[in-house]
């Protein structure tokens, strides 16, 4: 739908998303309903369009869809609820802010989406290419255009930052967008960006999606709508990734492999290298179909060493950003700044306070358990961790078994710190249970593994560290599940960490 004038739009959810499509659909001409199950949601810059919005507030009742040309959900409103089905037995369609901006947008889209690292993937690769436009000299690279005539701005937004949607009326069709999507924001999605990028699958949001097939089917959205001339960037190294596959041109990148043709890896030696398309002397095909006839020769990127970064999860989204980056039109010295002196997005690994001589971390952001293993694998000595939230029907016998290996505290909070409590207790039964069998008749079994405490607030749990933190300690919050049984997001969990760590 392209013109709006007068058509009746229903919105489920008054978050930034939903307020954000919001205004640009009434300065478009439509009717809004915005509906939101707080009954006092923040309304604020919405009030002033008068009788060009109704509320309903508390509810989703099904007499919403009553001459209804359009049903928009926001990330965190699920597509079974009983109006969102009405409205597909109805033939009401479906949308959201990303499908209405891709719609709309007149500039190329880069999207990036994953399990984990898609926030530091979508931030590394605007900084590239701000870098690069800090003097006007971005290439076209991929890109549809032929001549970059002014300095071109980049957009970063999408499921991070700000809803793209609210800037839509600045943005030109020389700009680039750096878009990061969410499998709630895809799984609605008919459209794909021009260079798409999955960073890895991994069981997360099965409290949403029902099933990792279902999750997995939103994720490649992503990919699904793409044509020849477009191109997926994936993972070699997640098996899930690698299985993916479109008409569009793939640029793989890896730790383990050199990629054939386009692509970025790490070599044996810890160097990060990149291959890029060739597109000189004619060898780059447009039309139909573009077609890599060559690459350039492996261009050295910086050395693993070289990156502020920490842990191996993260070498990976320096390795995608690089290779989106390059495809977009950055230049190696701007891929080599950014990448030696980007020190990470706030509330993810992020080091808030060095007090008493321990050195706390915030990983706020860690809201499954895969990367709450990913938080461990970058520390060697043994961790003092905060683990909680809720959880999100996700298997926890793998990252209980690394958090008895490698942590000497694990302090448990909030609503699922009896459920990991359980995970754990399992895990250490299997291990005495093996012990006990090895030692000789009436010898105790060692003790191996981490004191567990269970909390029940982030206070608690804090006040707890505190008392167990000595010199040269690692504190970590890294909860694994979300921050909704206590928070409105990680961000403000991760802001109450930090206020907590630095109060006397």
């Amino acid at each position: 739908m392209m013109n709006w004038k007068e058509k009746r739009v229903v919105i489920l959810g008054l978050a930034r998303q939903g307020t954000a499509l919001a205004r640009y659909l009434i300065t478009q001409g439509a009717q809004v309903i915005a509906s939101d199950m707080n009954r006092s949601p923040d309304l604020s810059g919405l009030e002033v369009f008068g009788s060009r919005i109704e509320f309903v507030l508390g509810e989703h009742p099904l007499s919403l869809l009553d001459h209804c040309d359009m049903l928009c959900l926001s990330g965190g409103v699920p597509i079974d609820l009983p109006i969102v089905l009405e409205a597909k037995a109805c033939g009401i369609p479906l949308s959201n802010d990303a499908q209405i901006f891709f719609d709309v947008c007149p500039a190329p889209i880069i999207g990036i989406t994953g399990s984990a690292g898609k926030t530091t993937t979508t931030t590394l690769v605007g900084e590239m290419l701000k870098k690069m436009t800090d003097d006007g000299r971005l290439t076209t690279g991929t890109i549809p255009s032929s001549v970059v005539r002014r300095p071109l701005s980049i957009w970063v937004g999408g499921n991070i930052g700000n809803p793209l949607i609210s800037d839509i009326d600045k943005i030109k069709s020389d700009d680039h967008i750096v878009m990061e999507l969410s499998s709630f924001q895809l799984e609605l999605m008919t459209r794909s960006p021009h260079i798409a990028c999955i960073t890895n699958i991994t069981p997360n949001h099965l409290d949403r999606h029902g099933t990792m097939a279902a999750y997995i089917a939103a994720k490649k959205h992503i990919i699904d709508f793409q044509m020849p001339q477009d191109w997926q960037v994936l993972c070699v190294d997640d098996p899930i990734t690698r299985s993916l596959n479109n008409q569009a041109q793939t640029a793989w990148f890896s730790l383990a492999e050199e990629p054939h043709g386009v692509g970025a890896w790490m070599d044996e030696g810890g160097l990060l290298r990149l291959k890029l398309p060739d597109i000189a002397d004619g060898r780059w095909e447009t039309g139909d179909r573009i077609r890599v006839v060559s690459c350039l020769p492996s261009l050295a990127l910086c050395h693993r060493r070289d990156l502020q970064l920490m842990g191996a999860h993260n070498i990976l989204n320096v390795l995608a950003a690089s290779l989106v980056a390059g495809l977009a039109g950055a230049s190696l010295e701007a891929m080599r700044t950014v990448a030696t002196t980007f020190r990470g997005v706030p509330h993810r690994l992020q080091l808030i306070s060095e007090l008493n001589g321990a050195r706390w971390y915030d990983d706020s952001i860690a809201t499954a358990p895969e990367r709450l293993m990913a938080a461990l694998k970058c520390f060697d000595q043994k961790v003092i961790l905060l683990c909680g939230g809720r959880d999100k029907y996700l298997p926890w016998t793998e990252a209980a078994q690394m958090m008895i290996e490698r942590c000497s505290h694990i302090i448990l909070f909030g609503e699922m710190g009896p459920l990991v409590f359980d995970e754990v207790e399992k895990v250490l039964y299997r291990f005495y249970s093996t012990e006990r069998r090895d030692q000789s008749p009436g010898r105790p079994a060692p003790h191996k593994g981490a004191v567990v405490h269970v909390c029940g607030t982030l206070v608690d749990a804090v006040e707890h560290a505190k008392k167990a933190a000595g010199m040269g300690d690692v504190v970590l919050l890294s909860p694994g599940g979300t921050s909704y049984d206590a928070f409105k997001d990680f961000a403000e969990r991760g802001d109450q960490f930090r206020e907590l760590v630095e109060s006397s």
